[in-house]
């Protein structure tokens, strides 16, 4: 691979993240409800995705649809989970407490692959895993309030949705899965329909849930999928963690989104855990190796 290429895919990736960062700065910022919210966020980005999947598989929607089959649905259901779990978590607690627990993806979607595909555990992903486990368990239990714990735990199952995704996915077509997103937004659409306000939004808050619906889904995920087939996986999994990163300060920043002092401990036990899980690696891809099907680096327990 030549170095532009990487360089395109570094920028591709980042990007992604920092747009992805920006998704508890609109939940900030659009005042609806969560069922509307999460109805006009969807149209967006089913929009979005869907005009991008049509643009680049020409009469390949009927293919797409055939070809999924159970485990298509399967992710489709895990991604409605994730989604729905997210805008609640962010509706519950800080920003930079569901940044926290969803620093641990990684560690879930290892302990998954090794629940249900048997990939093999090895001892650093039990030391790292059971840092990040302290990590959270700091962030929640000195000083959050019985509201903070409930959209903790409504990270901890958006976490274990995407962990899900990822199991369920990682040897699917890239293409496939442009068409699984976007059917995910349009079954979101159908769940929350009944229980959203039927108000239409004011044109300012149909800007804002069309930027956070074509910004964080749309544009970031084909961001992502594209960048993500130019540099390696552990280079990708570092670049993300600008998410994690930058989500938290855009908050602290425009909406004086303060975090506690544990919420700052915590969050960086994660982080600490998850980089050093990444750049103990043999080449560098020991953190993603369930994503993508590598197998861990060192020797399993």
């Amino acid at each position: 691979m030549n170095a532009e290429a990487r360089r395109r895919g570094i920028l591709a990736v980042a990007s992604a993240a920092i747009l992805w960062s920006t998704a508890g700065l609109f939940v900030r910022m659009i005042d609806l409800d969560t069922w509307t919210l999460v109805l006009w966020r969807s149209i967006f980005s089913a929009l979005a995705l869907g005009a991008v999947f049509l643009m680049e598989n020409r009469g390949r929607l009927v293919a797409s649809m055939a070809g999924s089959g159970w485990p298509g649905v399967v992710t489709v259901v895990l991604i409605v989970v994730s989604t729905i779990s997210y805008v609640m978590a962010l509706r519950l607690t800080t920003v930079a407490n569901v940044m926290t627990v969803y620093a641990a993806l990684p560690f879930i979607a290892t302990g998954l692959a090794f629940a249900f595909l048997r990939e093999r555990v090895t001892r650093r992903f039990v030391v790292a895993g059971s840092a990040a486990l302290a990590g959270i368990a700091l962030t929640a239990g000195v000083g959050a309030s019985s509201r903070d714990l409930w959209g903790l735990i409504a990270a901890l199952v958006m976490t274990a949705g995407f962990a899900g995704q990822i199991i369920n996915t990682k040897r699917r077509d890239p293409t496939g899965m442009t068409f699984l997103v976007a059917m995910s937004a349009v079954a979101c659409i159908t769940l929350v329909a009944p229980l959203a306000s039927s108000t239409i939004p004011t044109p300012a808050q149909l800007l804002a849930c069309a930027l956070y619906g074509v910004l964080t889904t749309g544009v970031a995920y084909v961001l992502a999928l594209k960048g993500s087939r130019l540099i390696s996986a552990g280079e990708a999994g570092l670049i993300s963690m600008l998410d994690m990163a930058l989500a938290p300060l855009w908050v602290w920043i425009i909406c004086d989104e303060v975090p506690s002092t544990a919420t700052l401990l915590g969050g960086a036990v994660v982080l600490a855990s998850v980089l050093w899980y990444l750049v103990t690696g043999r080449n560098g891809v020991g953190l993603v190796s369930c994503a993508t099907g590598s197998g861990a680096q060192d020797a399993p327990l």
